[in-house]
């Protein structure tokens, strides 16, 4: 996941980012300010921090550091759901005065274990094989856990479908008991009203 967007100074920004447990989950940030003078984004923010916060499903605080105006953060999730991911920047301006736009590029990498090219070059062939080799076999393990979320996420959906339709099933069945009643009664009661008028 790769995005930029706008964010004014001290103004909490979050993310959500759906993540099965125990998923290594890495972001690299980098923020610009705009610059009214040359009316555009300065390519660096010197002297600006990032809090980078992260909590889980539960409200949990998983991450709460601050960075500089460019950084890496990493966690690790050990529940699955809806984590979020928040960037808020550590202006020392008054709040009144913060009114300066900020632009924040974030680029985030679910479940990737980054290979360090110098050791793979520095190694023989086969060493290289080899380290190729367990980051593919990572890589797999991540993609089969991802798998089994998203059959989980489905499984679970697909019950509570189950479960409305059901619902919605017996919530037909009484309306129609008690249309067929309704109208059971209304013609018993024109009978009724009919032989004591004497018009039948």
């Amino acid at each position: 996941l790769a995005l930029y967007f706008h964010s004014g100074e001290r103004e909490e920004k979050c993310i959500i980012e759906d993540l099965p447990s125990d998923t290594l989950v890495i972001g690299n940030y980098k923020v610009q300010r705009w610059d009214i003078h040359k009316q555009e984004f300065l390519e660096s923010a010197p002297g600006l921090g990032m809090f980078v916060t992260v909590t889980t499903p539960d409200a949990e605080v998983l991450l709460s550091k601050l960075y500089g105006p460019q950084g890496t953060f990493s966690f690790t999730s050990y529940l699955s759901g809806e984590h979020a991911i928040c960037l808020q920047s550590n202006s020392t301006r008054f709040v009144a005065f913060a009114g300066s736009k900020l632009r924040i590029h974030l680029d985030i990498r679910v479940g990737e274990h980054f290979l360090d090219e110098s050791v793979v070059q520095a190694k023989d062939k086969v060493n290289e094989v080899n380290i190729r080799l367990e980051h593919l076999i990572e890589q797999i393990h991540h993609i089969s856990k991802e798998q089994n979320y998203e059959r989980e996420r489905e499984e679970k959906f697909r019950k509570t479908s189950e479960e409305t339709n059901s619902n919605i099933l017996w919530w037909a069945i009484v309306q129609t008991v008690i249309l067929v009643s309704i109208g059971i009664w209304q013609i018993k009661s024109l009978r009724d009203f009919f032989i004591s008028k004497k018009l039948v």
